[in-house]
Protein backbone atom coordinates (compact mmCIF):
# COMPACT_ATOMS: atom_id res chain seq x y z
CA UNK A 1 0.00 0.00 0.00
CA UNK A 2 1.15 3.30 -0.97
CA UNK A 3 1.93 5.75 1.96
CA UNK A 4 3.69 8.95 2.85
CA UNK A 5 4.58 10.98 -0.06
CA UNK A 6 4.39 8.24 -2.39
CA UNK A 7 -0.01 8.55 -1.51
CA UNK A 8 0.34 12.35 -2.13
CA UNK A 9 2.53 11.27 -5.73
CA UNK A 10 -0.04 9.23 -6.62
CA UNK A 11 -3.08 11.38 -5.84
CA UNK A 12 -1.09 14.24 -7.75
CA UNK A 13 -0.39 11.81 -11.04
CA UNK A 14 -3.90 10.48 -10.76
CA UNK A 15 -5.57 14.15 -11.02
CA UNK A 16 -2.99 15.27 -13.97
CA UNK A 17 -3.63 12.42 -15.96
CA UNK A 18 -7.90 13.05 -15.50
CA UNK A 19 -7.31 16.95 -15.85
CA UNK A 20 -5.07 16.33 -19.12
CA UNK A 21 -7.93 14.01 -20.21
CA UNK A 22 -10.31 16.48 -20.23
CA UNK A 23 -12.21 16.04 -16.98
CA UNK A 24 -13.30 18.94 -15.00
CA UNK A 25 -11.59 19.80 -11.72
CA UNK A 26 -14.60 18.90 -9.22
CA UNK A 27 -14.81 15.66 -11.20
CA UNK A 28 -11.21 14.68 -11.29
CA UNK A 29 -10.80 15.98 -7.94
CA UNK A 30 -13.98 13.36 -6.88
CA UNK A 31 -12.70 10.13 -9.03
CA UNK A 32 -8.68 10.89 -7.61
CA UNK A 33 -10.74 9.41 -4.15
CA UNK A 34 -9.91 13.15 -2.47
CA UNK A 35 -12.14 15.10 0.27
CA UNK A 36 -14.82 16.38 -1.24
CA UNK A 37 -14.77 19.63 -2.39
CA UNK A 38 -17.51 21.74 -4.30
CA UNK A 39 -15.15 24.19 -5.69
CA UNK A 40 -11.43 25.16 -5.94
CA UNK A 41 -11.19 27.29 -2.98
CA UNK A 42 -12.84 23.80 -1.08
CA UNK A 43 -10.10 22.00 -2.42
CA UNK A 44 -7.23 24.10 -1.40
CA UNK A 45 -8.48 23.68 1.98
CA UNK A 46 -9.17 19.73 1.95
CA UNK A 47 -5.55 19.64 0.98
CA UNK A 48 -4.58 22.01 3.71
CA UNK A 49 -7.00 20.10 6.11
CA UNK A 50 -4.41 16.82 5.45
CA UNK A 51 -1.26 18.85 5.32
CA UNK A 52 -2.53 19.25 9.22
CA UNK A 53 -2.98 16.13 10.34
CA UNK A 54 -0.17 14.09 8.35
CA UNK A 55 3.66 13.25 9.74
CA UNK A 56 6.04 16.34 8.61
CA UNK A 57 7.54 15.15 4.99
CA UNK A 58 3.72 14.11 3.67
CA UNK A 59 2.44 17.41 5.57
CA UNK A 60 4.94 19.06 3.26
CA UNK A 61 3.75 17.02 0.35
CA UNK A 62 0.02 18.13 0.70
CA UNK A 63 0.63 22.02 1.22
CA UNK A 64 2.74 21.69 -1.54
CA UNK A 65 0.09 20.26 -3.52
CA UNK A 66 -2.11 22.84 -2.49
CA UNK A 67 0.16 25.70 -3.24
CA UNK A 68 0.68 24.83 -6.74
CA UNK A 69 -3.00 24.48 -7.35
CA UNK A 70 -3.63 27.89 -5.99
CA UNK A 71 -0.77 29.45 -7.90
CA UNK A 72 -2.28 28.12 -11.33
CA UNK A 73 -5.50 28.60 -10.61
CA UNK A 74 -5.05 32.25 -9.93
CA UNK A 75 -2.25 32.67 -12.64
CA UNK A 76 -4.61 30.90 -15.10
CA UNK A 77 -2.16 28.00 -15.88
CA UNK A 78 -2.44 25.02 -17.19
CA UNK A 79 -3.01 22.85 -14.46
CA UNK A 80 -2.41 19.33 -15.69
CA UNK A 81 1.04 19.71 -16.28
CA UNK A 82 1.67 21.37 -13.23
CA UNK A 83 0.35 18.88 -11.53
CA UNK A 84 2.27 16.32 -13.28
CA UNK A 85 5.85 17.81 -12.60
CA UNK A 86 5.03 18.33 -9.20
CA UNK A 87 4.08 14.34 -9.12
CA UNK A 88 7.40 13.88 -10.66
CA UNK A 89 9.27 15.75 -8.05
CA UNK A 90 7.29 14.19 -4.95
CA UNK A 91 8.14 10.54 -6.75
CA UNK A 92 11.93 11.84 -6.91
CA UNK A 93 11.40 12.61 -2.71
CA UNK A 94 9.71 8.86 -2.49
CA UNK A 95 12.44 7.31 -4.83
CA UNK A 96 15.40 9.10 -2.00
CA UNK A 97 13.79 7.60 1.09
CA UNK A 98 13.49 4.00 -0.25
CA UNK A 99 17.10 5.14 -0.91
CA UNK A 100 17.97 5.92 2.27
CA UNK A 101 15.77 3.16 4.00
CA UNK A 102 18.02 0.67 2.10
CA UNK A 103 20.92 2.39 2.70
CA UNK A 104 20.37 2.54 6.54
CA UNK A 105 19.03 -0.87 6.74
CA UNK A 106 22.21 -2.57 7.15
CA UNK A 107 23.45 -0.04 10.00
CA UNK A 108 20.53 0.23 12.19
CA UNK A 109 20.30 -3.99 12.20
CA UNK A 110 23.40 -3.86 13.42
CA UNK A 111 23.02 -0.82 15.69
CA UNK A 112 20.35 -2.54 17.50
CA UNK A 113 21.86 -6.71 17.61
CA UNK A 114 25.01 -4.63 19.32
CA UNK A 115 22.71 -2.86 22.19
CA UNK A 116 21.78 -6.54 23.37
CA UNK A 117 25.91 -6.77 24.08
CA UNK A 118 25.08 -5.83 27.80
CA UNK A 119 22.70 -8.40 28.66
CA UNK A 120 24.16 -11.15 26.89
CA UNK A 121 27.31 -10.52 29.28
CA UNK A 122 24.93 -10.74 32.58
CA UNK A 123 23.13 -13.90 30.89
CA UNK A 124 26.63 -15.42 30.08
CA UNK A 125 27.66 -14.91 33.60
CA UNK A 126 24.60 -16.85 34.39
CA UNK A 127 25.60 -19.95 32.30
CA UNK A 128 28.50 -20.42 33.73
CA UNK A 129 27.27 -20.60 37.19
CA UNK A 130 28.29 -17.27 38.75
CA UNK A 131 25.45 -15.28 40.42
CA UNK A 132 26.15 -12.12 38.47
CA UNK A 133 22.27 -10.79 38.70
CA UNK A 134 22.82 -11.03 42.22
CA UNK A 135 26.08 -9.46 42.45
CA UNK A 136 24.17 -6.07 39.81
CA UNK A 137 21.23 -6.05 42.48
CA UNK A 138 22.66 -6.84 46.09
CA UNK A 139 25.82 -4.78 46.26
CA UNK A 140 26.72 -0.89 46.03
CA UNK A 141 29.59 -1.59 43.28
CA UNK A 142 26.53 -3.85 41.49
CA UNK A 143 24.77 -0.71 42.10
CA UNK A 144 26.94 1.50 40.70
CA UNK A 145 27.65 -0.63 37.34
CA UNK A 146 23.52 -0.91 36.63
CA UNK A 147 23.61 2.77 37.08
CA UNK A 148 26.55 3.62 35.04
CA UNK A 149 25.53 0.69 32.57
CA UNK A 150 21.67 1.34 32.36
CA UNK A 151 22.98 5.22 31.61
CA UNK A 152 25.54 4.26 28.91
CA UNK A 153 22.81 2.19 27.26
CA UNK A 154 20.17 4.98 27.12
CA UNK A 155 22.93 7.58 25.53
CA UNK A 156 23.30 5.18 23.16
CA UNK A 157 19.76 4.48 21.92
CA UNK A 158 19.21 8.29 22.02
CA UNK A 159 22.35 9.05 19.90
CA UNK A 160 21.77 6.26 17.68
CA UNK A 161 18.07 7.94 17.37
CA UNK A 162 19.38 11.16 16.57
CA UNK A 163 22.02 10.49 13.93
CA UNK A 164 19.04 8.31 12.17
CA UNK A 165 16.97 10.83 12.16
CA UNK A 166 19.17 13.44 10.75
CA UNK A 167 19.96 10.85 7.90
CA UNK A 168 16.37 11.32 6.97
CA UNK A 169 15.53 13.53 4.14
CA UNK A 170 14.02 17.64 5.62
CA UNK A 171 12.11 18.86 2.36
CA UNK A 172 9.19 17.41 0.83
CA UNK A 173 9.68 19.62 -2.19
CA UNK A 174 13.14 20.52 -2.75
CA UNK A 175 13.71 23.79 -5.02
CA UNK A 176 9.20 24.83 -4.75
CA UNK A 177 9.96 27.89 -4.89
CA UNK A 178 11.02 27.71 -8.28
CA UNK A 179 8.38 25.32 -9.43
CA UNK A 180 5.86 27.76 -7.84
CA UNK A 181 7.79 30.31 -9.97
CA UNK A 182 7.37 28.66 -13.18
CA UNK A 183 4.03 28.08 -12.60
CA UNK A 184 2.95 31.29 -12.07
CA UNK A 185 4.98 32.81 -14.89
CA UNK A 186 3.75 30.31 -17.57
CA UNK A 187 -0.19 31.94 -16.80
CA UNK A 188 1.12 34.50 -18.80
CA UNK A 189 1.48 37.35 -16.43
CA UNK A 190 4.29 39.79 -15.68
CA UNK A 191 7.30 38.78 -13.64
CA UNK A 192 6.42 41.27 -10.88
CA UNK A 193 2.93 40.02 -10.42
CA UNK A 194 3.95 36.44 -10.35
CA UNK A 195 6.00 37.02 -8.02
CA UNK A 196 3.97 38.60 -5.61
CA UNK A 197 1.31 35.91 -6.13
CA UNK A 198 4.33 32.96 -5.02
CA UNK A 199 5.26 34.86 -1.99
CA UNK A 200 1.29 35.14 -0.88
CA UNK A 201 0.78 31.85 -1.48
CA UNK A 202 4.18 30.57 -0.06
CA UNK A 203 3.11 32.36 3.03
CA UNK A 204 -0.52 30.82 3.04
CA UNK A 205 0.57 27.85 2.85
CA UNK A 206 3.73 27.49 4.96
CA UNK A 207 6.18 26.89 2.17
CA UNK A 208 9.54 28.96 2.01
CA UNK A 209 9.01 32.42 -0.18
CA UNK A 210 11.25 32.83 -3.63
CA UNK A 211 15.04 33.59 -2.40
CA UNK A 212 18.49 33.68 -4.15
CA UNK A 213 17.79 30.89 -6.13
CA UNK A 214 14.80 32.51 -7.92
CA UNK A 215 16.44 35.46 -7.64
CA UNK A 216 19.14 34.19 -10.12
CA UNK A 217 17.04 32.56 -12.41
CA UNK A 218 14.96 35.34 -13.19
CA UNK A 219 17.91 37.86 -13.45
CA UNK A 220 19.70 35.25 -15.78
CA UNK A 221 16.04 35.19 -18.40
CA UNK A 222 16.41 38.79 -17.88
CA UNK A 223 19.95 39.21 -19.35
CA UNK A 224 19.39 35.96 -21.91
CA UNK A 225 16.27 37.67 -23.14
CA UNK A 226 15.12 33.80 -22.62
CA UNK A 227 11.44 32.59 -20.75
CA UNK A 228 11.47 32.26 -17.35
CA UNK A 229 9.50 29.13 -16.76
CA UNK A 230 11.89 26.41 -17.97
CA UNK A 231 14.92 28.26 -16.54
CA UNK A 232 13.25 27.74 -13.16
CA UNK A 233 12.11 23.99 -13.58
CA UNK A 234 15.40 23.27 -14.66
CA UNK A 235 16.81 24.81 -11.13
CA UNK A 236 13.73 23.11 -9.19
CA UNK A 237 15.46 19.85 -10.71
CA UNK A 238 18.72 20.49 -9.89
CA UNK A 239 17.46 21.09 -6.18
CA UNK A 240 15.64 17.76 -6.31
CA UNK A 241 19.12 15.99 -7.66
CA UNK A 242 21.34 18.07 -4.54
CA UNK A 243 18.47 16.86 -1.79
CA UNK A 244 18.46 13.10 -3.10
CA UNK A 245 22.48 13.37 -3.66
CA UNK A 246 22.82 14.52 0.04
CA UNK A 247 20.38 12.34 1.65
CA UNK A 248 22.34 9.79 0.20
CA UNK A 249 26.04 10.95 1.52
CA UNK A 250 24.46 10.91 5.10
CA UNK A 251 23.37 7.44 4.62
CA UNK A 252 26.19 6.02 3.35
CA UNK A 253 28.35 8.23 6.16
CA UNK A 254 25.99 6.97 8.80
CA UNK A 255 26.89 3.40 8.82
CA UNK A 256 30.65 4.89 10.06
CA UNK A 257 28.87 7.16 12.18
CA UNK A 258 27.00 4.26 14.28
CA UNK A 259 30.32 2.94 15.01
CA UNK A 260 30.79 6.18 17.91
CA UNK A 261 28.10 4.93 19.70
CA UNK A 262 29.28 0.83 19.81
CA UNK A 263 32.51 2.55 20.90
CA UNK A 264 31.62 4.73 23.39
CA UNK A 265 28.76 3.69 25.06
CA UNK A 266 27.90 -0.02 24.48
CA UNK A 267 31.35 -1.76 25.04
CA UNK A 268 31.86 0.27 28.11
CA UNK A 269 28.23 -0.94 29.45
CA UNK A 270 28.98 -4.22 28.26
CA UNK A 271 32.02 -4.19 30.64
CA UNK A 272 30.13 -3.02 33.52
CA UNK A 273 26.98 -4.75 33.51
CA UNK A 274 28.57 -8.21 32.34
CA UNK A 275 31.90 -8.57 33.11
CA UNK A 276 32.68 -6.87 36.17
CA UNK A 277 29.79 -8.20 37.83
CA UNK A 278 31.06 -11.92 36.71
CA UNK A 279 34.62 -11.05 37.58
CA UNK A 280 33.11 -9.90 41.02
CA UNK A 281 30.96 -12.68 41.33
CA UNK A 282 34.04 -15.22 40.33
CA UNK A 283 36.68 -13.20 43.50
CA UNK A 284 33.35 -13.77 45.58
CA UNK A 285 33.26 -17.41 45.00
CA UNK A 286 36.76 -18.18 45.51
CA UNK A 287 37.26 -16.20 48.89
CA UNK A 288 34.10 -18.24 50.13
CA UNK A 289 35.78 -21.43 48.82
Amino acid sequence: MTTGVGRVAAATQRLAVLLGAGVAPVSAWRHAGLPPAADTRGMIAALAEAAAHAPPLESGAWRGLAAAWEVATDAGAPLAPTLRLYAQSLRSLAAAQRDVRVALAAPIATARMVLALPAIGVLFGIALGFDTVGVLLTTPLGWACLGVGSGLILAAVRWNRRMVAAAQPREAAPGMECDLMAIAVSGGGSLDRAHALVERVAARHGIAPPGERVESVLALSRSAGVPAAELLRAEAEEARLDARASAQEKAAALSVKLMLPLGLCILPAFMVLGVVPLLVSVVTSTVTG
